[in-house]
Protein backbone atom coordinates (compact mmCIF):
# COMPACT_ATOMS: atom_id res chain seq x y z
CA UNK A 1 0.00 0.00 0.00
CA UNK A 2 1.40 3.34 -1.02
CA UNK A 3 2.11 5.80 2.14
CA UNK A 4 1.11 9.65 1.81
CA UNK A 5 4.21 10.91 0.03
CA UNK A 6 5.37 12.38 -2.97
CA UNK A 7 9.08 12.42 -3.18
CA UNK A 8 12.12 12.93 -5.62
CA UNK A 9 15.73 11.64 -6.61
CA UNK A 10 18.62 13.23 -6.10
CA UNK A 11 19.79 12.98 -9.66
CA UNK A 12 19.52 11.94 -13.23
CA UNK A 13 19.62 7.89 -12.42
CA UNK A 14 17.89 6.18 -9.82
CA UNK A 15 20.85 5.12 -7.34
CA UNK A 16 21.01 1.47 -6.15
CA UNK A 17 20.01 3.11 -2.65
CA UNK A 18 16.92 5.35 -3.94
CA UNK A 19 15.66 2.35 -5.62
CA UNK A 20 15.76 0.02 -2.26
CA UNK A 21 14.04 3.09 -0.29
CA UNK A 22 11.48 3.48 -2.55
CA UNK A 23 10.47 -0.06 -3.03
CA UNK A 24 9.81 0.26 1.00
CA UNK A 25 9.06 3.43 1.59
CA UNK A 26 6.06 2.83 -1.32
CA UNK A 27 5.73 6.39 -1.69
CA UNK A 28 2.37 7.68 -3.61
CA UNK A 29 4.39 9.84 -6.42
CA UNK A 30 7.31 11.11 -7.03
CA UNK A 31 8.43 15.01 -8.59
CA UNK A 32 10.79 15.77 -10.80
CA UNK A 33 13.15 19.09 -11.55
CA UNK A 34 16.13 20.54 -13.71
CA UNK A 35 18.50 18.22 -11.32
CA UNK A 36 16.90 15.18 -12.95
CA UNK A 37 16.85 15.96 -16.41
CA UNK A 38 19.29 15.26 -19.27
CA UNK A 39 17.39 14.40 -22.53
CA UNK A 40 14.59 12.71 -23.77
CA UNK A 41 15.65 9.44 -23.31
CA UNK A 42 17.03 9.49 -20.02
CA UNK A 43 14.45 11.14 -18.83
CA UNK A 44 11.83 8.02 -20.31
CA UNK A 45 14.39 5.80 -18.51
CA UNK A 46 13.62 7.40 -15.14
CA UNK A 47 10.34 7.50 -14.81
CA UNK A 48 10.11 3.88 -15.91
CA UNK A 49 12.60 3.22 -13.00
CA UNK A 50 10.68 5.33 -10.70
CA UNK A 51 8.02 3.35 -11.46
CA UNK A 52 9.48 0.56 -11.73
CA UNK A 53 11.11 0.96 -7.93
CA UNK A 54 7.38 0.57 -6.13
CA UNK A 55 6.19 -1.87 -8.49
CA UNK A 56 3.36 0.37 -9.98
CA UNK A 57 2.15 3.12 -12.04
CA UNK A 58 2.82 6.03 -9.62
CA UNK A 59 1.84 9.56 -10.72
CA UNK A 60 4.76 11.65 -11.50
CA UNK A 61 4.57 15.41 -11.01
CA UNK A 62 6.69 18.10 -12.35
CA UNK A 63 6.28 22.30 -12.19
CA UNK A 64 6.05 22.89 -16.21
CA UNK A 65 3.63 26.49 -16.03
CA UNK A 66 5.95 27.97 -18.51
CA UNK A 67 8.18 30.79 -18.37
CA UNK A 68 10.27 30.80 -15.47
CA UNK A 69 8.79 27.79 -13.70
CA UNK A 70 9.83 25.53 -16.27
CA UNK A 71 11.42 22.23 -15.57
CA UNK A 72 11.45 21.34 -18.83
CA UNK A 73 13.17 23.48 -21.48
CA UNK A 74 14.42 23.09 -25.30
CA UNK A 75 14.44 21.16 -26.79
CA UNK A 76 12.81 19.11 -24.44
CA UNK A 77 9.79 21.05 -24.48
CA UNK A 78 8.35 24.69 -26.11
CA UNK A 79 9.21 27.43 -24.47
CA UNK A 80 6.31 30.08 -22.95
CA UNK A 81 6.05 33.53 -21.52
CA UNK A 82 5.31 33.93 -18.10
CA UNK A 83 1.65 33.76 -17.38
CA UNK A 84 0.96 37.39 -17.40
CA UNK A 85 2.85 38.39 -20.37
CA UNK A 86 1.43 35.82 -22.43
CA UNK A 87 -1.96 36.47 -21.28
CA UNK A 88 -1.60 40.21 -22.27
CA UNK A 89 -1.61 39.15 -26.34
CA UNK A 90 -5.02 38.17 -26.14
CA UNK A 91 -8.24 40.79 -26.47
CA UNK A 92 -10.67 38.95 -23.98
CA UNK A 93 -11.58 36.24 -21.94
CA UNK A 94 -12.95 33.96 -23.97
CA UNK A 95 -9.44 34.06 -26.19
CA UNK A 96 -7.05 34.08 -22.98
CA UNK A 97 -9.20 30.69 -21.97
CA UNK A 98 -8.72 29.00 -25.61
CA UNK A 99 -5.52 29.87 -25.25
CA UNK A 100 -4.31 28.67 -22.18
CA UNK A 101 -6.30 25.75 -22.79
CA UNK A 102 -4.26 24.63 -26.27
CA UNK A 103 -0.80 25.77 -24.54
CA UNK A 104 -1.52 23.60 -21.60
CA UNK A 105 -2.32 20.91 -24.01
CA UNK A 106 0.85 21.29 -26.09
CA UNK A 107 2.59 20.93 -22.59
CA UNK A 108 0.33 18.05 -21.77
CA UNK A 109 1.90 16.47 -25.03
CA UNK A 110 5.75 16.64 -23.83
CA UNK A 111 5.08 15.31 -20.70
CA UNK A 112 3.37 12.51 -21.67
CA UNK A 113 5.88 11.85 -23.87
CA UNK A 114 8.52 11.77 -21.70
CA UNK A 115 6.32 9.54 -18.47
CA UNK A 116 5.11 12.43 -16.74
CA UNK A 117 1.52 12.58 -15.84
CA UNK A 118 0.98 15.16 -13.37
CA UNK A 119 1.62 19.10 -13.69
CA UNK A 120 1.17 21.53 -10.95
CA UNK A 121 -0.44 23.64 -12.54
CA UNK A 122 -3.51 25.78 -12.55
CA UNK A 123 -1.78 28.39 -10.60
CA UNK A 124 -4.99 30.45 -9.21
CA UNK A 125 -3.85 32.84 -6.55
CA UNK A 126 -5.52 35.90 -7.10
CA UNK A 127 -2.83 39.14 -7.92
CA UNK A 128 -2.45 42.04 -5.63
CA UNK A 129 -0.84 45.21 -5.31
CA UNK A 130 1.60 43.80 -3.33
CA UNK A 131 2.34 40.26 -4.83
CA UNK A 132 6.04 39.10 -4.02
CA UNK A 133 7.71 38.25 -7.57
CA UNK A 134 8.24 34.87 -6.81
CA UNK A 135 4.14 34.92 -7.65
CA UNK A 136 3.31 37.86 -9.90
CA UNK A 137 4.27 37.10 -13.41
CA UNK A 138 2.76 33.59 -12.75
CA UNK A 139 -0.77 34.72 -11.96
CA UNK A 140 -3.66 35.41 -14.33
CA UNK A 141 -5.10 38.06 -13.25
CA UNK A 142 -6.93 40.33 -10.10
CA UNK A 143 -10.33 39.10 -10.57
CA UNK A 144 -11.28 35.99 -9.20
CA UNK A 145 -14.32 35.25 -12.08
CA UNK A 146 -11.24 35.54 -14.64
CA UNK A 147 -8.46 33.63 -13.14
CA UNK A 148 -11.01 31.05 -12.74
CA UNK A 149 -12.27 30.58 -15.71
CA UNK A 150 -8.65 30.76 -16.59
CA UNK A 151 -7.66 28.28 -14.63
CA UNK A 152 -10.27 26.02 -15.57
CA UNK A 153 -9.15 26.28 -19.18
CA UNK A 154 -5.51 25.17 -17.89
CA UNK A 155 -6.73 22.03 -15.97
CA UNK A 156 -8.87 20.99 -19.34
CA UNK A 157 -6.31 21.59 -21.71
CA UNK A 158 -4.14 19.15 -19.20
CA UNK A 159 -6.58 16.17 -18.48
CA UNK A 160 -7.18 16.20 -22.22
CA UNK A 161 -3.43 15.49 -23.00
CA UNK A 162 -3.67 12.81 -20.13
CA UNK A 163 -2.00 14.74 -17.61
CA UNK A 164 -3.18 14.91 -14.14
CA UNK A 165 -3.46 18.98 -12.84
CA UNK A 166 -2.28 20.58 -9.48
CA UNK A 167 -4.48 23.30 -8.50
CA UNK A 168 -2.56 25.90 -6.62
CA UNK A 169 -1.38 27.35 -3.73
CA UNK A 170 -4.27 26.88 -1.89
CA UNK A 171 -6.58 28.78 -0.49
CA UNK A 172 -4.49 31.44 -2.17
CA UNK A 173 -0.25 33.04 -2.55
CA UNK A 174 -1.43 36.39 -4.06
CA UNK A 175 -1.50 38.76 -0.71
CA UNK A 176 1.77 37.30 0.42
CA UNK A 177 4.58 40.06 -0.23
CA UNK A 178 7.70 37.55 0.77
CA UNK A 179 8.89 34.47 -0.68
CA UNK A 180 7.62 31.45 1.11
CA UNK A 181 10.48 29.63 0.13
CA UNK A 182 12.77 32.04 2.44
CA UNK A 183 10.56 32.83 5.03
CA UNK A 184 6.82 33.00 5.72
CA UNK A 185 4.26 35.31 4.33
CA UNK A 186 1.59 36.81 6.81
CA UNK A 187 -1.88 37.91 5.52
CA UNK A 188 -3.96 40.07 7.72
CA UNK A 189 -6.44 39.88 5.37
CA UNK A 190 -9.88 39.44 7.21
CA UNK A 191 -11.98 36.24 6.09
CA UNK A 192 -15.24 38.30 4.90
CA UNK A 193 -12.60 39.81 2.16
CA UNK A 194 -10.40 36.74 1.85
CA UNK A 195 -14.11 34.22 0.98
CA UNK A 196 -15.39 36.88 -1.33
CA UNK A 197 -12.10 37.18 -3.41
CA UNK A 198 -8.78 34.85 -3.15
CA UNK A 199 -11.07 31.70 -1.77
CA UNK A 200 -13.77 32.40 -4.37
CA UNK A 201 -10.91 31.15 -7.46
CA UNK A 202 -10.64 28.34 -5.55
CA UNK A 203 -13.97 27.56 -4.92
CA UNK A 204 -15.04 27.99 -8.63
CA UNK A 205 -12.37 24.83 -9.12
CA UNK A 206 -13.17 22.81 -6.12
CA UNK A 207 -13.72 19.62 -8.25
CA UNK A 208 -10.00 19.35 -9.56
CA UNK A 209 -8.64 16.23 -8.44
CA UNK A 210 -5.73 17.62 -6.52
CA UNK A 211 -4.37 21.17 -5.07
CA UNK A 212 -1.28 22.27 -3.31
CA UNK A 213 -1.72 24.29 -0.06
CA UNK A 214 0.03 27.79 0.46
CA UNK A 215 2.71 28.47 2.63
CA UNK A 216 1.32 31.47 4.07
CA UNK A 217 -0.21 32.29 7.56
CA UNK A 218 -3.96 33.77 7.60
CA UNK A 219 -3.69 35.63 11.08
CA UNK A 220 -7.50 35.97 11.09
CA UNK A 221 -8.10 32.28 10.54
CA UNK A 222 -5.31 30.80 12.59
CA UNK A 223 -2.73 33.80 14.56
CA UNK A 224 -0.18 30.73 14.56
CA UNK A 225 0.23 28.69 11.60
CA UNK A 226 0.41 28.51 8.33
CA UNK A 227 -1.89 26.75 6.08
CA UNK A 228 -0.11 23.75 5.49
CA UNK A 229 0.08 23.15 9.83
CA UNK A 230 -3.54 24.67 10.80
CA UNK A 231 -6.39 22.44 10.86
CA UNK A 232 -8.46 25.85 11.33
CA UNK A 233 -7.39 26.67 7.22
CA UNK A 234 -7.58 23.09 5.95
CA UNK A 235 -11.07 23.28 7.47
CA UNK A 236 -11.52 26.30 5.55
CA UNK A 237 -10.47 24.53 2.28
CA UNK A 238 -12.97 21.55 2.60
CA UNK A 239 -15.70 23.04 4.20
CA UNK A 240 -16.29 27.07 2.53
CA UNK A 241 -13.81 26.44 -0.43
CA UNK A 242 -15.63 23.17 -0.40
CA UNK A 243 -12.52 21.68 -2.07
CA UNK A 244 -12.72 17.01 -1.05
CA UNK A 245 -9.77 16.13 -3.41
CA UNK A 246 -6.43 14.74 -2.40
CA UNK A 247 -4.63 18.16 -0.59
CA UNK A 248 -0.93 17.92 -0.79
CA UNK A 249 1.45 20.29 0.57
CA UNK A 250 3.98 22.87 -0.86
CA UNK A 251 7.43 21.61 -0.53
CA UNK A 252 7.79 20.34 3.07
CA UNK A 253 11.67 21.94 2.60
CA UNK A 254 10.47 25.78 2.00
CA UNK A 255 12.44 28.01 4.61
CA UNK A 256 8.74 29.10 5.60
CA UNK A 257 8.23 26.30 7.63
CA UNK A 258 10.64 25.76 10.59
CA UNK A 259 11.81 22.84 12.82
CA UNK A 260 12.57 19.19 11.70
CA UNK A 261 11.73 17.70 8.51
CA UNK A 262 9.69 14.85 10.50
CA UNK A 263 8.17 17.74 12.88
CA UNK A 264 7.05 19.08 9.43
CA UNK A 265 5.55 16.87 7.90
CA UNK A 266 3.75 15.08 11.28
CA UNK A 267 2.32 18.94 11.67
CA UNK A 268 1.07 18.72 8.08
CA UNK A 269 -0.99 15.48 8.66
CA UNK A 270 -2.24 16.07 12.13
CA UNK A 271 -3.63 19.65 10.15
CA UNK A 272 -5.48 17.82 7.56
CA UNK A 273 -2.77 17.45 4.87
CA UNK A 274 -3.39 13.89 2.47
CA UNK A 275 0.29 13.98 1.03
CA UNK A 276 3.38 15.21 2.03
CA UNK A 277 5.71 16.83 -0.84
CA UNK A 278 9.06 16.65 -0.40
CA UNK A 279 11.32 17.38 -3.20
CA UNK A 280 14.84 17.96 -2.96
CA UNK A 281 15.67 14.18 -2.57
CA UNK A 282 17.78 14.62 0.11
CA UNK A 283 17.82 10.65 1.38
CA UNK A 284 18.27 12.12 5.00
CA UNK A 285 15.33 14.53 5.14
CA UNK A 286 13.07 12.00 2.58
CA UNK A 287 13.82 9.22 5.74
CA UNK A 288 12.64 12.19 8.13
CA UNK A 289 9.22 11.90 6.59
CA UNK A 290 8.79 8.44 6.11
CA UNK A 291 8.46 8.32 9.79
CA UNK A 292 6.03 10.70 9.97
CA UNK A 293 3.94 9.43 6.66
CA UNK A 294 1.01 6.76 7.37
CA UNK A 295 -0.03 4.66 5.21
CA UNK A 296 -2.81 6.25 2.81
CA UNK A 297 -6.16 5.07 4.70
CA UNK A 298 -9.74 6.08 4.51
CA UNK A 299 -11.05 9.51 3.09
CA UNK A 300 -7.15 10.35 2.37
CA UNK A 301 -6.78 6.80 0.37
CA UNK A 302 -10.05 7.39 -1.55
CA UNK A 303 -9.10 11.04 -2.41
CA UNK A 304 -5.94 9.03 -4.18
CA UNK A 305 -7.93 6.78 -6.02
CA UNK A 306 -10.62 9.33 -7.34
CA UNK A 307 -7.61 11.09 -8.51
CA UNK A 308 -5.92 8.62 -10.41
CA UNK A 309 -9.22 7.15 -11.56
CA UNK A 310 -9.74 10.40 -13.66
CA UNK A 311 -6.19 10.20 -15.85
CA UNK A 312 -7.29 9.31 -19.27
CA UNK A 313 -5.65 8.19 -22.61
CA UNK A 314 -4.37 11.55 -24.23
CA UNK A 315 -7.39 13.09 -27.07
CA UNK A 316 -6.31 13.05 -30.64
CA UNK A 317 -4.35 16.35 -30.82
CA UNK A 318 -2.13 18.65 -33.75
CA UNK A 319 0.05 20.39 -32.17
CA UNK A 320 0.98 22.89 -34.98
CA UNK A 321 -2.88 23.45 -35.48
CA UNK A 322 -2.72 24.61 -32.07
CA UNK A 323 0.29 26.62 -32.35
CA UNK A 324 -1.44 28.05 -35.18
CA UNK A 325 -4.88 29.08 -33.44
CA UNK A 326 -2.92 30.66 -30.84
CA UNK A 327 -1.20 33.01 -33.07
CA UNK A 328 -4.77 33.71 -34.66
CA UNK A 329 -6.17 34.41 -31.02
CA UNK A 330 -3.30 36.77 -30.98
CA UNK A 331 -4.96 38.65 -33.62
CA UNK A 332 -8.51 38.49 -32.44
CA UNK A 333 -9.46 36.02 -35.12
CA UNK A 334 -13.01 34.78 -34.92
CA UNK A 335 -13.08 31.28 -33.67
CA UNK A 336 -12.21 28.54 -36.45
CA UNK A 337 -13.73 24.99 -36.98
CA UNK A 338 -11.73 21.89 -36.56
CA UNK A 339 -10.30 19.78 -33.84
CA UNK A 340 -6.82 20.55 -32.59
Amino acid sequence: MANSMILGCAGPEITEEEIFFFHDAQPWGFILFARNIVDAEQLRHLTADLRDAVGRKAPIFIDQEGGRVSRLLPPLASEWEDARVFLGHFPDLASKCEAMRLRYRLIASELMALGIDGNCAPIVDLLQPDTHDIVKDRCYGYEYEEVAAIGRAVADGLFAGGVLPVLKHIPGHGRADVDSHKELPIVDTDVATLEGTDFAAFRELSDLPIAMTAHVRFTAIDETRCATHSSDVIDAIRNEIGFDGLLMTDDLSMKALRGPMVKRAAAAFKAGCDIALHCNGDMKDMRAVLRSSPALSGASLRRAEDALAVRQAPDEFDAEAALARIEDLKKGAAHAGGSV
